[in-house]
């Protein structure tokens, strides 16, 4: 049990700032012998994804509701493909919650929590059409608590993470009757990794500019630079002229040129 906490920890709970919630809405400490007990079904929590600061870094998508098993099923494989293939992310982790699916993303950094939501909306507004709509009846479009797999549900069932090539087993009943081994729950998390910020900056901004959220890169400006290389040229543009002329012109006006990216 201690180390499928370790790894838990490692993938998508803060170091800091642990909380689950209580009945009455009250944020408690959530220690690793809290921990246990809810992994080892002795007590189910709502564990927090997003900290007091309103940071993230367990970014959860879920897929369920009445009906629509196999649409579900196949909704999560859409998005589970994009994320590797399409955004070159790595992989993420599959769970079955007892009531619908859920795809479990994890960041090395903690981003604010709005910007996690805007992650969360573009994938699924990217990469799942329109008539996927039924997807989005019981799930929010970001989940900012769960109750963290394995553990069991108030229906009896148990929550747990799942190998990729075992969901279409569960579409007719994403949840298990019997307790998930420790051993295999810490198999499934031990090889994924983290989203590395450089990654998750990447793919965000692939996904705003699918969705036309990026600022239009303005139209080349012809702009002069008054290089006095002769009579007959009173100026140069910027398009003609050598890096000698610019360094010139700048060095001119008392600004030390620093350049920072390779020109092609």
């Amino acid at each position: 049990m201690h180390k499928l906490i370790s790894e838990l920890n490692r993938l998508y709970l803060f170091d800091e700032q642990q909380q689950y919630v209580e009945a009455d809405g009250s944020a408690q400490a959530l220690t690793p012998a809290v921990l246990a007990h809810h992994l080892s079904g002795e007590q189910t929590l709502a564990v927090r994804l997003v900290s007091e600061h309103g940071l993230a870094r367990a970014l959860v998508l879920e897929f369920g509701g009445k009906g629509g098993g196999e649409a579900h099923w196949s909704a999560l494989c859409t998005i589970a493909n994009a994320v590797q293939h399409e955004l070159d992310l790595p992989a993420p982790a599959v769970s079955i919650s007892g009531t619908a699916f859920q795809l479990w993303l994890s960041l090395a950094t903690p981003v604010p929590v709005a910007q996690a939501r805007q992650f969360v909306q573009l994938l699924r507004s990217t990469f799942l059409p329109a008539s996927t709509d039924i997807l989005a009846i019981a799930p929010p479009d970001y989940v900012e608590q769960a109750a963290l797999p394995p553990c069991l549900q108030p229906t009896g069932k148990w929550a747990a993470f799942i190998h990729p090539s075992m969901g279409a087993a569960f579409v007719d009943e994403p949840g298990l009757d019997m307790p998930p081994p420790p051993a295999a729950q810490l198999g499934f998390l031990e090889s994924l990794r983290s989203i590395n910020p450089g990654q998750f900056a990447q793919a965000l901004a692939k996904l705003q500019g699918h969705a036309g959220l990026l600022d239009a890169v303005p139209a080349p400006v012809a702009v002069t630079l008054p290089v006095a290389t002769s009579a007959a040229a009173p100026g140069l543009l910027l398009q003609d002229a050598s890096l000698e002329d610019i360094v010139r012109w700048l060095h001119a006006r008392n600004i030390e040129p620093t350049f920072r990216h390779r020109l092609p």
